[in-house]
């Protein structure tokens, strides 16, 4: 019987004596204990506070083990030596030496990269929190694990690289590699041809319906949501605008909402359940997903947004760029120019066919990257590896 190690930068902590654990990473090495011929046991690191987008799990709910362990405790390489393939975060540094214990133990180990170089500056960069001196210190510090990393991804025996720009940046380096589109959305979470053809007959006399989710942060450019929403009512458009999630910049965003009297076109909510919630009124309440990510990195909310039957409108980040390029099935402006976000939808609001067309698209696409699919190929890519 043959087991594998998932090792993730995902957090965890410890709650009433239960694994309190990141939502989506469990639902992952769930789905790899399912179709794994063997034994499949997740490796985390605690923190002492709970996190967004996490609950307690029942172990009766995990079809993996879990291994918990200190922030700074170091991994037994006895234990490791347990496992026939190691899957592991390769944008944690904590883990560009793995694959030395590996190829000491015989061990098959394959990285997973979401974040190129070029979105760790970028997020460095967008750190108001930093002194310029900080981030100068912060990029040469990245620097030096970028060589690490690289030296690490030619060593190993597989690479997944989340998104267009790590396998870009990456892809060449390794021997094995794999790119995927990370999501949560499977098939039966998809929009229905009912719900298409509502948004169809929506086209006319109805406003354009925003929407926005996830955390609510100066990374993830939450500051630019006001700013846009009020150049649009100043523009005379009929939008609304649907703001799903939590963050350092919730109360800022609340109170500007009120401050501009855009409490009748602006909707705030707190964090939903993905599933039960915020898919099905995606589905029905919404026509185009509002994305202000500066930095590339290869954000789920975009395809889930897309299989919701959402085309999507944002920023020339590297991500969003070759998506829009792959699925025909949005916009973007440049980066970081909120005006001219705003001027493109208000120039939808006039087209609306266009964004109907666009949504289409954008439901195909996200249907050939479903959560299945996709994990289905990493899944497989782990077995090749394996059997090398």
């Amino acid at each position: 019987m043959s087991k594998l190690l998932v090792i993730s930068s995902a957090p965890a902590t410890i709650v009433g004596g239960k694994p309190y654990l990141d939502i989506k990473f469990c639902e992952g090495v769930n789905y790899y204990a399912s179709g794994w011929d063997g034994q499949v046991t997740g490796m985390l690191r605690t923190q002492e506070n709970q996190f967004a987008f996490g609950r307690v799990f029942e172990r009766s709910e995990l079809s993996f083990d879990p291994i918990l362990l200190d922030q700074n405790a170091p991994i037994d390489k006895a234990k490791l030596a347990e496992f026939d393939v190691i899957l592991c975060s390769g944008d944690n540094h904590l883990y560009l030496d793995m694959w030395k214990i590996c190829k000491d133990l015989q061990t098959k180990v394959v990285y997973i990269i979401e974040y190129d170089l070029k979105t760790r500056f970028q997020i460095i960069s967008l750190n108001k929190n930093t002194s310029f001196v900080g981030k100068l210190s912060a990029m040469f510090w990245t620097l030096r694990q970028e060589q690490r990393r690289k030296t690490a991804f030619r060593q190993a025996d597989g690479l997944q690289a989340n998104g267009y720009p790590a396998e870009i940046s990456y892809g060449r380096l390794c021997r094995n590699p794999v790119m995927y589109l990370d999501n949560r959305l499977k098939p039966d979470m998809m929009a229905t041809k009912a719900e298409m053809s509502d948004r169809r007959v929506k086209e006319k006399n109805t406003p354009l319906r925003l929407v926005n989710s996830g955390r609510l942060e100066a990374m993830k450019g939450a500051q630019d949501l006001i700013p846009i929403a009020n150049s649009l009512a100043k523009k005379k458009v009929d939008f609304r605008l649907d703001v799903f999630g939590t963050g350092s910049l919730f109360s800022e965003i609340a109170e500007a909402i009120g401050k501009l009297n855009l409490t009748d076109r602006v909707n705030l909510h707190e964090p939903v359940d993905f599933e039960t919630e915020l898919v099905p009124y995606v589905r029905k309440n919404a026509d185009i997903f509002l994305s202000c990510h500066r930095q590339s990195d290869p954000s789920c909310t975009y395809l889930e947004s897309m299989g919701c039957g959402v085309s999507v409108v944002g920023y020339d980040n590297r991500m969003l760029q070759n998506l829009v390029r792959e699925s025909d099935a949005g916009w973007t402006v440049p980066l970081g120019n909120w005006e001219a976000l705003a001027d493109r939808i208000a120039k939808l609001s006039q087209n609306r066919y266009e964004v109907t067309l666009k949504s289409a698209n954008a439901l195909e696409f996200a249907s050939r990257h479903a959560f299945d699919i996709e994990f289905d190929k990493r899944l497989n890519h782990l077995k090749t590896v394996q059997a090398q």
